[in-house]
């Protein structure tokens, strides 16, 4: 049983490395996209964002947005949140304080 084990267990590890693969190309392809800092191209289209949410702040716009608009710029500035944090942490080398 023993001498076993180990053939058990690379078979295990070649499944798993099967079935992750296809996964882990899609979950590759989200990330190259997604985790990309932003181009110098894409700075005006962040300045008219940020011009639009600061004008509809100043005019109310925001309360004819829907529910689920709401909620889905809610958890995107959630998001921003976690991953500000997250740099900090990774920042400071530490995850309570600043070493002083």
């Amino acid at each position: 049983m023993a001498a076993q084990l180990p053939a058990k267990a690379v078979g295990l590890l070649k499944t798993g490395m099967v079935l992750a693969k296809p996964k882990l190309q899609v979950f590759r392809q989200y990330a190259m996209v997604e985790l990309t800092p932003p181009k110098l191209s894409d700075i005006p289209a962040i300045r008219s964002g940020i011009a639009k949410i600061l004008s509809s702040a100043k005019n109310g716009s925001y309360r004819n947005l829907t529910v689920r608009e709401a909620w889905l710029n809610t958890l995107v500035g959630i998001e921003v949140l976690c991953w500000f944090y997250i740099g900090e942490v990774i920042g400071k080398r530490h995850l309570v304080g600043y070493k002083v």
